[in-house]
């Protein structure tokens, strides 16, 4: 077998390598664009001959980047399409769905104390009614919490004290 076939390092590299080279596409029909408009704005008799050049140069940049587009495979959002579409800035769109998932991290996270106290109350009230019974929940919880570090985590992540996860870097 062949160990150069894609594996996901050199899909992330080829895939870096299609981005760069339609971000340079890009960035050269940009600049076709400028030295079209620049020719038809002050167009004369003349200056026919490099507008045909352009228009020329134009749609052959558009071919490459329709080929190059083949190489690609990623998925832009509508709502960011719409948004430039509407001449604003994409930043913004990844701003409010960062915020957003913060705002409902907070919510969740809030739920998840308010749970936790009610666990604390509840034992609580439940050690002065049956002392024995929350002395064997305790010792049986103990010992499932010690089973459970012994075993080997099947996340990426490790778990914190307040359960959540510490994702590893990647970068």
């Amino acid at each position: 077998m062949d160990s150069s076939k894609n594996t996901p390092s050199n899909e992330d590299d080829e895939s870096k390598q299609n981005l760069n080279q339609i971000t340079n596409s890009i960035q050269k029909t940009l600049g076709l664009l400028h030295q079209l408009h620049l020719t038809v704005s002050s167009f004369n008799a003349v200056s026919q001959l490099p507008l045909l050049q352009r228009l020329n140069a134009l749609v052959a940049e558009f071919d490459t980047m329709q080929k190059l587009a083949g190489n690609c495979n990623f998925q832009i959002p509508m709502e960011v399409i719409n948004l430039i579409d509407d001449g604003k800035n994409p930043d913004e769109f990844t701003k409010d769905v960062f915020n957003s998932c913060i705002a409902k991290n907070q919510i969740t996270k809030g739920k998840t104390d308010a749970f936790k106290m009610l666990r604390k109350y509840l034992l609580e009230d439940l050690e002065q009614a049956f002392p024995d019974e929350v002395e064997s929940y305790r010792e049986i919880r103990a010992s499932s919490a010690a089973e459970t570090r012994k075993q080997p985590s099947q996340a990426q992540g490790s778990s914190l004290t307040n359960g959540e996860v510490k994702v590893k870097s990647e970068y």
